[in-house]
């Protein structure tokens, strides 16, 4: 496949076979030229972000900005920002008073830079401790963090630890605040530094389960370091199954958290009195406000100063940011941030801008005029209005209950020079996207532009067990794994198909992780598709269930059933007990060192397939974990990807 621009010659809307038009969104461009860019954060007027590099084999950057300063790495090139505390990572740096505090991946080890233009220096970490969610008291005199240690035998033990930072009369020291419950995250100390809160769960819930809101006192020393904690309570998640999640303080003091007691995720205050503490609804705008914990450091509001919060609420599978001021108005803010904007100390704020038809940027803004300035794109884009597929919401019924619809993004095929020949109808791609506990998202994506620039449709499907719709669609995937999601698949591919807007024999399914097991169970159950793609995918329920780590260890009692009383379960929802029904050509791609999904089940599979003489191809990428960051496996899995589709579908990539 060539990775060369359009020639000048080329004619607009030219009609050419569906999945051979030439695009500008090369596999050079995806793979080697896009930055991952994530967690913005600010101090003072001075904004920093995450930027992972496909080119240095997926290393994170420390990236910082300030007026008159410009861009520049905030430190030294032998760091890889981030963290492997859940596998999944977050909360990765801090930043306050000059200060910046991080985790290093490649040792697990936290750092310190004292000031800027100092140099680095380690105040935690040795061989099998791991830190996220890294946040500075108000005082900026210690750094808070979760720690979760591997150094004994078994499954490793979480703690809420204060990295006490080094002064002119003492070492930095590391002393444990809490520990017990299996998961932790999200401690926040009050702005008068008395009070801290954070979140806790146990095995087998997940955080989007049952969760409990905690606070307790903050003792320090003589110097103000935080040293212990006492008199903890339990403020929410006690008495009832509910999914409470990121504690926040607004500068007068007050403690808001997100809860879903009311039946979708939003915002609530804990009102403290004379007896125990109580939640009181805040008044927010219709929606979903808050995001699975599946990485630390997520910010779905952001209290004002001047009071009241910014929200990112989720109507109809999409997301706005709203204004919610203090008396009560809704007002839009004028942006489209992943994440909760930040405010700076000039009234403006940053933020991650994902809009629909660019690449996502790093920017600097304000409510009423949005983006004013960019501070760092992903990636330099070329492309025309007419080359981007924009998100058309769908709803199609759900198989099995009556009056209930599901919920779907489409996207058309788009190309400026090139269109579907007269009297066809295009291919269709289903994406199924991870998790399952997760949510497809309307954000210009690679994911979805690679394919719809080369003459794809694709219909990306917010199944039962998505977020974003509640908690009532978030639990038909309880018990349902591998059943529900798949019906969903499969009952919104069809109804696209009755639409009369895709071509029903040229159907391909794919998704990764979670996602690859859907897909693969959707070929054994429907003659539909024609391909089916597995990114990383588990494919052997029971050897998920006894392999993975801890975070999802127990993750599967929820969506299959308790393991091993279950197992007859298990072994029959695996992609594997159902590879001799499978006929579709089927492409597998895998890391070497996946820890999550390990590359066995993907060998497994292969063999299943085989055995059953149906047409599979595995490649296995080495030095790839659960997910592709390194600039030559990205390359490579696009390529082999499309032309995979190229010899099924009959076209030439």
């Amino acid at each position: 496949m060539s990775d060369l621009p359009f020639s000048s010659s080329t004619t607009p809307d030219v009609p050419m076979p569906c999945g051979a038009w030439p695009s500008r969104v090369t596999a050079a461009l995806v793979a080697g030229k896009t930055l991952s860019l994530s967690e913005v954060n600010a101090d003072g007027n001075a904004v920093f972000w995450l930027e992972r590099r496909p080119a240095e084999k997926g290393r994170s950057v420390l990236m910082r900005w300030a007026e008159g300063q410009g861009v520049a790495e905030a430190l030294p090139t032998d760091f890889d920002v981030a963290t492997r505390v859940h596998e999944y990572g977050g909360g990765a740096y801090a930043v306050r008073s000059g200060r910046i505090a991080f985790s290093d991946k490649r040792t697990g080890a936290v750092w310190l830079v004292a000031q800027p233009g100092a140099e680095p220096v380690q105040i935690a970490g040795e061989d099998g401790l791991r830190y996220a969610d890294l946040r500075f008291d108000p005082a900026a005199s210690t750094v808070l963090a979760v720690r979760e240690d591997h150094r004994a035998k078994g499954e490793a033990k979480a703690a809420l630890v204060a990295l006490k930072l080094p002064t002119a009369g003492a070492q930095a020291e590391e002393v444990v605040l809490y520990n017990g419950p299996d998961f932790l995250s999200s401690p926040a100390v009050s702005p008068d530094g008395t009070r801290m809160a954070w979140v806790e769960w146990q095995h087998p819930d997940m955080p989007w389960d049952a969760t409990r809101l905690c606070l307790a006192d903050v003792v320090r020393d003589a110097e103000g370091r935080i040293t212990a904690l006492n008199n903890k309570q339990i403020l929410a998640g006690a008495e009832q199954r509910e999914s409470v999640l990121e504690p926040r303080w607004t500068e007068g003091g007050q403690l808001l958290a997100i809860s879903d007691r009311s039946g979708c995720w939003t915002v609530w205050a804990v009102q403290f009195g004379q007896g125990a503490p109580a939640l009181t609804l805040c008044t927010m705008p219709e929606g979903e406000i808050g995001q699975p914990a599946w990485v630390f450091g997520q910010r779905s509001y952001q209290p004002l100063q001047q009071g009241g919060c910014l929200v990112l609420a989720v109507r109809d599978g999409r997301t706005t940011c709203l204004h919610q001021t203090a008396q009560g108005q809704a007002l839009a803010f004028a942006a489209h941030p992943d994440q909760c904007p930040v405010p700076l100390a000039d009234g403006r704020f940053a933020w991650l801008e994902v809009p629909d038809d660019a690449l996502p940027a790093v920017v600097v803004g304000s409510m009423t005029k949005g983006v004013e300035q960019v501070l760092q794109r992903a990636a330099t884009l070329d492309l025309a209005p007419a080359d981007i597929s924009r998100a058309e919401t769908i709803r199609f019924p759900v198989p099995g209950q009556e009056g209930v619809l599901g919920h779907a993004l489409f996207y058309p095929p788009a190309n400026s020079r090139a269109c579907v020949p007269k009297g066809t109808l295009p291919p269709m791609i289903v994406q199924v996207h991870g998790g399952p506990t997760a949510r497809a998202q309307e954000g210009f994506s690679f994911k979805v532009q690679w394919w719809t620039s080369r003459g794809f449709a694709v219909l990306d499907v917010n199944y039962g067990g998505s977020t974003g719709f509640g908690r009532a669609w978030r639990e038909r995937l309880n018990g349902a794994w591998g059943v529900v999601d798949v019906a969903d698949c499969i009952a919104a591919c069809r109804h696209m198909v009755a639409t009369g807007r895709v071509d029903p024999k040229r159907l391909a399914i794919r998704g990764s992780s979670a996602g690859g097991m859907t897909v693969l169970v959707a070929l054994a159950e429907s003659n539909l598709f024609a391909a089916g793609v597995s990114l990383y995918g588990v494919t052997d329920l029971r050897a998920l269930a006894q392999e993975t780590h801890k975070f999802e260890a127990r993750y599967l009692d929820g969506l299959i059933g308790p393991w091993p009383e279950a197992e007859a379960v298990y072994l029959a929802r695996s992609p594997l007990s159902v590879a001799h029904k499978i006929k579709a050509a089927v492409l597998l791609l895998q890391g070497s060192d996946d820890k999550v999904v390990p590359p066995g089940q993907a060998h497994a599979m292969a063999r299943a397939l085989e055995e059953a003489g149906s047409p599979c191809t595995l490649h296995e990428f080495p030095g790839e974990g659960h997910g592709f960051r390194q600039e030559v496996t990205i390359r490579k899995a696009l390529e082999e990807e499309l032309a995979f589709y190229g010899r099924v579908f009959g076209f030439e990539a």
